[in-house]
C-alpha cells in the first residue's frame, strides 16, 4: 500500500502532503546505530492517517493530486511525536479544576491559594487539589491538619503532594473518615503522629488515603471529560502524540465516549489496576478492541513502594537521613508473586511501580516466575501467538522476554539488577525529568554508595535494557524538553548542580527512549516513533534542531505544530510560530 518514495505510480493519491521540511525520520535514531547518519528528508504525504511516502520535496509531490492539501514547513526541524510512557492524564486535568499547588513556594503560598479557593465553595464542599512540594520550601516540613484547619473555613479538604504518595487532610476530613489517636497503619500505610500521639493530618500511600478517598464524592462525567480534555490540551501543545496512561476506569469510559464522537485527539494506552479481580480485568479486555490504534488497553498496573520524596519508597537498607525507616512495602512477596502468575499466565502485560532498590528487587522476583510460563505447556505470547523458545533461553525466558514486562520509574537500584533486567527483558519505564526536582535532596536521601545507582539510564543502556522515558504527568510537567535536557546534562535547570554526570545519555539515545523505545513497551513498535511509509502519520514541527541545540536551548524549546494521524491537532500561537 505505501510506497518509500515518489516513484511508484501505483501508490493512492495523497491527503496531505508537508514539504520544506527538516524532517528527522527516526530512522538510524538507536544508539547502535551510531555509524549511521539519522536519516533526513523534505517532505511528507499522508493518506488515511498513515505515512504514504517520505523523500524529498518532489519526490512526495507526485503524490499530489486534485483534492490534496500541501503544508509548507518552511524549514521547521520536523521529527517523530513523543510518546510519553507514563502519565496520570485524569490527575493531572483534576488538578487544574482544583487548587492547583503545583510549584507553590512554601506553606504560606500554599494557604493563601487555598484561601481564595475556599471563597467561592458552597458549604459541605470538599477542599481538593494537589501538586504541593515541601523539599521545594524554605523550612522543608510537611503541612499538618492544623495549617489547613486555619484556611478551609470547616471544609473537609485532602490535597495531595506532587507525587501522589502522600496527603495532607484537615481536622475535619480525618473525623468523617473515623481516623483519630487509636486507629492503627494499615498494612502498607502509614498515619502520621504527633509526640502525642495524635494524627498530624499526613497520610502515606494508598492504604492510609483511602479512608479519607472513600468520603469524597466522586467526579461526575462531565467534570471527568473536562478534566481530560484540559490535559490532552496540555499534551498537545508539547508535541506530545501518544500516552500511556494510569486513570480511573470511569476516565476510561469518557475516552471510549471522546473517541465515538470523533473528539478524542491524542492516542492513548490506557493501564488498568493490577489488583482489580482477573474476571473483571478480562470483561474490560474484551470491550476494547486491542488493534484500535487510538485508544486500547495494555498493562496492569501495580504498586511495589511509594516515592523517595515521600520517604516511603522501599529500601534494602534505612535512608541515610532517617535511620529508622527502609520505607513501606505494599506487597508480601508470596502474595504479589502469586497474583503475577495468575494475571501473567491470563496473557495481561505486567507494569510494576518500583522506586526504591528493594522494591525493584521485589518485583524481578515476581517477574522471575518461570512456573507460570511452563503452566502455559508451551512458548505463547498472548500478542503473537505460539513461537519457539530461543536457544540457550528455556521457554519461560524467552516467554517474559516477549511479555515486556516493565518496570516503572526504577529509580534507584541494586548494582546487579541492570543484569537482571536485561536477562528476563524487562522494560525500564523512566521519567527523566525526575530528577531536576529530586537531585536537590536525593543525595541525602541515598547516601555517597547508593545514590551511584540512581537515576541510571545510561547502566541499563549499557546493559542492553530497553529504556522508555515518560514524565508521569502531572507530577513533572508532560513538557518532553525537560526530559530531554535532564537525561543529557543531568544538571537541574538553573544549571548550579550536577548528579552522577556519568549516566548521562546523548541526545539520539534521549530522542529515542522518548519515541521507538516508548512505543516498544505498549507493542506498538511497527506502527509509531518514526516517520517512514506505513507508520501512523504522528509528528511533531519544532522551531529548533534538537540535534544541533544547546542543552539551554532545547529547554526552551517550543513546539510549532503538533500532527496525530496526519490531522494538525495544535499550532501555535502567532506570538511563538517564529523560528
Amino acid at each position: 500500500m505505501f510506497a518509500a518514495s515518489g516513484s511508484a505510480q501505483s501508490a493512492p493519491q495523497a491527503d496531505i502532503i508537508f514539504v520544506h521540511g527538516n524532517i528527522l525520520t527516526g530512522v538510524h535514531l538507536r544508539a547502535e546505530d551510531r555509524s549511521a547518519t539519522p536519516a533526513r528528508v523534505t517532505g511528507i504525504a499522508v493518506f488515511a492517517g498513515h505515512v504514504l511516502a517520505v523523500g524529498n520535496d518532489d519526490e512526495v509531490l507526485t503524490r499530489k493530486g486534485p483534492n490534496t492539501q500541501v503544508i509548507d514547513l518552511h524549514g521547521a526541524f520536523t521529527m517523530p511525536g513523543f510518546n510519553d510512557a507514563h502519565t496520570h492524564m485524569a490527575g493531572a486535568g483534576q488538578q487544574k479544576l482544583t487548587v492547583d499547588l503545583d510549584n507553590v513556594a512554601s506553606l504560606a503560598t500554599m494557604q493563601e491559594k487555598i484561601r481564595a479557593y475556599v471563597a467561592h465553595l458552597a458549604p459541605g464542599t470538599w477542599v481538593l487539589g494537589g501538586g504541593w512540594d515541601h523539599t521545594k520550601w524554605a523550612s522543608k516540613a510537611l503541612p499538618t491538619r492544623q495549617d489547613l484547619d486555619a484556611v478551609t473555613g470547616g471544609h473537609p479538604a485532602y490535597l495531595e503532594r506532587t507525587d501522589g504518595h502522600i496527603a495532607v487532610v484537615n481536622t475535619a476530613a480525618l473525623k468523617l473518615a473515623g481516623i483519630d489517636d487509636t486507629t492503627p497503619d494499615p498494612q502498607g500505610g502509614k498515619i502520621d503522629r504527633d509526640a502525642d500521639g495524635h494524627a498530624t493530618g499526613i497520610l502515606r500511600e494508598g492504604p492510609a488515603r483511602q479512608a479519607v478517598q472513600a468520603k469524597i464524592p466522586p467526579p461526575d462525567y462531565a467534570t471527568r471529560r473536562k478534566a481530560l480534555e484540559l490535559a490532552i490540551e496540555d499534551a498537545l501543545s508539547h508535541g506530545v502524540t501518544s500516552v500511556q496512561d494510569f486513570s480511573d476506569w470511569d476516565d476510561w469510559l469518557v475516552l471510549e465516549s471522546m473517541e465515538h464522537e470523533g473528539k478524542l485527539q491524542l492516542r492513548f494506552a490506557e493501564w488498568m489496576a493490577f489488583d482489580t479481580p482477573l474476571d473483571v480485568l478480562k470483561q474490560r479486555r474484551a470491550s476494547h478492541d486491542a488493534n484500535d490504534p487510538l485508544l486500547h488497553l495494555t498493562q496492569l498496573k501495580a504498586f511495589m513502594d511509594g516515592s523517595l520524596g515521600s520517604r516511603t519508597a522501599l529500601l534494602a537498607a534505612p535512608y541515610a537521613d532517617d535511620a529508622s525507616n527502609s520505607g513501606l512495602p505494599r506487597y508480601d512477596q508470596d502474595k504479589l508473586d502469586e497474583m503475577t502468575a495468575e494475571r501473567a499466565v491470563a496473557g495481561f502485560q505486567l507494569g510494576f511501580h518500583a522506586i526504591g532498590d528493594q522494591a525493584n528487587d521485589m518485583a524481578l522476583n515476581a517477574m522471575n516466575q518461570g512456573e507460570f510460563f511452563r503452566a502455559l505447556g508451551t512458548c505463547y505470547d498472548a500478542h503473537t501467538g505460539p513461537f519457539p523458545r530461543s536457544p540457550p533461553l528455556p521457554c519461560e525466558a524467552t516467554m517474559i522476554a516477549r511479555a515486556r514486562f516493565r518496570i516503572e520509574h526504577a529509580q534507584v537500584v541494586l548494582p546487579e539488577a541492570f543484569q537482571r533486567f536485561h536477562d528476563l527483558g524487562v522494560i525500564a519505564s523512566m521519567q527523566p525529568s525526575h530528577l531536576l526536582t529530586d537531585m536537590a535532596w536525593a543525595g541525602q536521601r541515598l547516601g555517597p554508595e547508593r545514590v551511584k545507582y540512581a537515576y541510571a539510564w545510561k547502566s541499563f543502556l549499557d546493559h542492553g535494557v530497553t529504556l522508555a522515558f515518560g514524565t508521569d504527568y502531572p507530577v513533572e510537567s508532560i513538557n518532553p524538553m525537560r526530559g530531554l535536557y535532564s537525561a543529557i546534562t543531568r544538571q537541574n535547570e538553573a544549571g548550579t548542580q550536577t548528579f552522577e554526570p556519568q549516566e548521562k545519555l546523548s541526545i539520539g539515545e534521549a530522542l529515542y527512549a522518548y519515541t521507538q523505545a516508548s512505543a516498544f513497551a505498549e507493542f506498538r513498535e511497527t506502527s509509531k516513533g518514526r516517520i517512514e511509509p506505513g507508520f501512523l502519520a504522528d509528528f511533531v514541527v519544532l522551531d529548533r534542531d534538537l540535534t544541533k541545540a544547546s542543552p539551554r536551548e532545547i529547554l526552551n524549546t517550543k513546539v510549532l505544530r503538533t500532527v496525530v494521524g496526519g490531522r494538525t491537532v495544535y499550532t501555535a500561537p502567532p506570538a511563538e510560530a517564529t523560528h
